[in-house]
């Protein structure tokens, strides 16, 4: 078995399963913090696009309740870059990306990995404005679409990152990607780089907090 992939505990059997086939395992997260306690990316941040790339986990008892101290590990990362709100950015977490000789990009949204969908090491999908911006002066290629469509529970609504990861050379969609007005340009983005996507026809596109 390949390494395991973290996942929310209220993930689909369409997502568990589609994992395991790929030949990886699952570890369902839970956690305290309110409403988002499952979402696996904040206390699991991969440090690259790739599959294999390490992942460095936090202790959740370090993890706060409330925004910021929620999100010091929910980093973006492509291998290449580290984007994250980095004044508060869990410190180990920064040695350690800085350790591996990846650039840093600051931006102003805490919860970036929520936020953004690695797709390799120079490109990215995301609805926020802010790190639309930042990611671009660095030369990075940005795919920026419309806000919403996407359903997280307690909130107004969810984001691409936190709906989708990247295995192999698949990405993966927790529920019907189709049906964002976006698509069209959310499928040829991904395309174009050289990689397939899959998602789970019987539900809503949903952020469980990434797949990691």
């Amino acid at each position: 078995m390949k390494r395991e992939i973290f996942i929310s505990e209220k993930s689909s059997e369409w997502l568990k399963n589609k994992i395991i086939q790929m030949g990886y395992g699952v570890r369902a997260v839970s956690g305290a913090v309110p409403c988002i306690g499952d979402h696996a990316d904040l206390y699991h941040c991969r440090l690259g696009a790739d599959t294999d790339a390490p992942v460095y986990s936090i202790d959740p008892v370090l993890v706060g309740s409330a925004y910021p101290e929620d999100c010091i590990c929910n980093a973006a990362c492509t291998g290449t870059y580290f984007i994250h709100r980095l004044d508060i950015t869990d410190k180990d977490l920064l040695k350690t990306a800085d350790d591996l000789g990846m650039t840093m990009i600051d931006v102003p949204q805490g919860y970036t990995k929520c936020s953004v969908l690695v797709v390799d090491d120079d490109s990215i999908i995301t609805s926020d404005r802010g790190i639309e911006k930042s990611c671009t002066k660095t030369g990075m290629d940005v795919l920026l679409i419309r806000p919403g469509n996407i359903v997280l529970d307690g909130f107004k609504y969810g984001f691409i990152g936190g709906s989708s990861g990247r295995i192999e050379d698949t990405i993966l969609f927790e529920g019907d990607i189709t049906a964002h007005p976006d698509y069209e340009m959310i499928c040829g983005f991904i395309k174009s780089r050289g990689l397939d996507i899959e998602y789970n026809t019987d539900m809503t596109l949903t952020d469980i907090g990434s797949i990691i």
